[in-house]
């Protein structure tokens, strides 16, 4: 599995609320995607970066999300381009589900 953080600078400051409604609006664009285990948005207590925590099956997975068109609607969005950072995710603890989900070795 691999967790994929998305983060991007907005060009002002925005509220929780405001977050919430911009999200809600982008959110169906990921149900049922393929690959795509669970995201979470996220935007910083003071507003001023945003992003996305997204746990996939695989990087082949998270990376036919990750195109220039993806980039581009982000941009338009948000006003600017998102960094990424990639990280192996070989352990999971769910405590909703009272799971531990392992990668198969």
């Amino acid at each position: 599995m691999v967790t994929v953080i998305v983060e991007f600078e907005l060009p002002q400051p925005i509220s929780n609320s405001q977050a919430r409604d911009i999200f809600l609006s982008t959110a169906p664009k990921y149900q049922g995607m393929p690959g795509l285990i669970r995201k979470y948005y996220v935007v910083h207590p003071n507003g001023t970066k945003a992003g996305g925590i997204y746990l996939w099956q695989s990087r082949q997975d998270a990376e036919r999300l990750y195109t220039e068109e993806w980039k581009a609607f982000v941009r338009g969005k948000y006003g600017c381009d998102p960094t990424l950072i990639y990280l192996e995710t070989p352990v999971i603890v769910d405590n909703v589900s009272n799971e531990i989900l392992s990668d198969a070795p």
